[in-house]
């Protein structure tokens, strides 16, 4: 069983506070309008008690409208995250006509009156659910409103529609704000993710180069070369010599900070195994097992070359016994691929590789870690760990991503 290190992963409601702000400022704004409008009249606290269990609802339903966007469409396209918040913006709209029409009895009414006259002389007075007509040469005629529930069932639906359709620009509103803030927030991370991933593949390049130039590893290539060529084996030292010089020119012309597909980075690992081959003919073998229909895949360039170079130094050159250093690619699901890189012993057993296998993988393992990161954001995972049966494994979890 392999044991591994993963980062965390990001949960749906991770951007929490910024709704919470979004939403406690939305709603503070209209009880601060609410108060205004309040005390410009007579009974300012009805009014305001009144509107405290509205202004509670619409925090409440509001929420609930994030917890729907968070939970269908969190990681979805803007369109998508839109469609949600229109039908969460409905069914709280809805909810909050129903309610307010349910709790019409437990509203306090306001003493506040409105006094007018009428153009036939009559001084008419508006008091909560009361008319009163004051009349010069009778008595006052007081007429009171029914209250919704007496209403007949088609008045109270229109009553009821037109309620909803007030509330629903309100968490329309509010949906588009959230939506717009996130989309402006993620723009804003796409962008500084894609500085961090120019600035991990410039040191990635620097790395790169450091292992094509490294005296430990040119003077072992030429050392190769030259036991080729006194031993008679011209061939296999042409051979060489040519792995050599395309894997320098290949990984030379690399841009660093652009994609490559998955079949030119094996490609460039080929080159690299069949120059250390030439130094551990008998202990070093490898397989590399990679769809065809994942050739295309695109992922940062160089991805792979620290993890192999690994295997190499801290494995192979390591050991008295043949190693097994394996490449390996599989679909995770439709959108998602892993790419495992392994080294054990060829043939098994107890006596594992030396402990110094695992030893100085930090610095490229973390290079590697934060390319993929900066790559793909939350999608990729980068892991790696001891084999319970012995050897060491690098597991790269990315999305397929075929359009260069």
């Amino acid at each position: 069983m392999l044991m591994m290190r993963q980062k965390p992963v990001r949960s749906r409601l991770s951007d929490w506070p910024l709704a919470l702000k979004s939403i406690l400022g939305f709603w503070c704004f209209y009880a601060v309008t609410v108060v205004a409008r309040a005390f410009l009249g007579t009974d300012p606290w009805t009014m305001v008690s009144n509107k405290l269990v509205v202004i509670g609802m619409g925090v409440a339903l509001t929420s609930l409208i994030y917890l729907g966007i968070a939970t269908f469409a969190q990681q979805a396209p803007v369109g998508r995250k839109t469609v949600v918040a229109i039908v969460g913006s409905i069914i709280a709209s809805i909810v909050m006509a129903i309610v307010l029409m349910s709790m019409e009895d437990l509203f306090r009414e306001s003493r506040e009156q409105f006094r007018f006259q009428a153009r036939e002389g009559f001084t008419i007075v508006e008091q909560g659910q009361q008319i009163r007509i004051e009349r010069s040469a009778a008595e006052p005629l007081v007429l009171t409103f029914p209250k919704i529930h007496e209403l007949d069932p088609n008045k109270q639906l229109r009553y009821a529609a037109d309620t909803a359709v007030m509330w629903l620009f309100f968490f329309l509103a509010w949906s588009a704000f959230y939506i717009a803030t996130q989309a402006q927030a993620q723009a804003l991370g796409a962008q500084r993710r894609l500085a961090d991933a120019e600035s991990a593949a410039q040191a990635a390049q620097v790395r790169a180069l450091r292992y094509q130039v490294n005296p430990h590893f040119l003077f072992n290539t030429l050392n190769s070369l030259s036991s080729l060529m006194m031993t008679g084996r011209a061939d296999r030292a042409e051979a060489m010599l040519l792995a050599l010089s395309t894997f320098f020119r290949s990984s030379l012309s690399l841009d660093p900070s652009a994609d490559v597909s998955l079949a030119e980075e094996i490609d460039l690992q080929r080159l690299y195994l069949d120059i250390e081959k030439a130094r551990f003919p008998d202990r070093l073998h490898v397989e590399i097992d990679v769809p065809q229909e994942l050739e295309p895949a695109r992922l940062p360039a160089l991805i792979l070359q620290p993890i192999v170079e690994n295997a190499i130094k801290y494995g192979v050159s390591k050991s008295r016994k043949a190693v097994l250093i394996r490449i390996e690619a599989r679909h995770l699901d439709n959108h998602r691929m892993v790419l495992e890189i392994s080294n054990r012993l060829k043939h098994g057993g107890k006596d594992d590789l030396p402990a110094a296998t695992h030893e100085g993988t930090g610095l490229g393992l973390s290079n590697v870690c934060q390319r993929l990161e900066a790559r793909f954001g939350g999608r990729a995972s980068c892991r790696f760990g001891p084999m319970t049966g012995g050897g060491f494994k690098v597991a790269l979890t990315m999305p397929v991503e075929k359009n260069g």
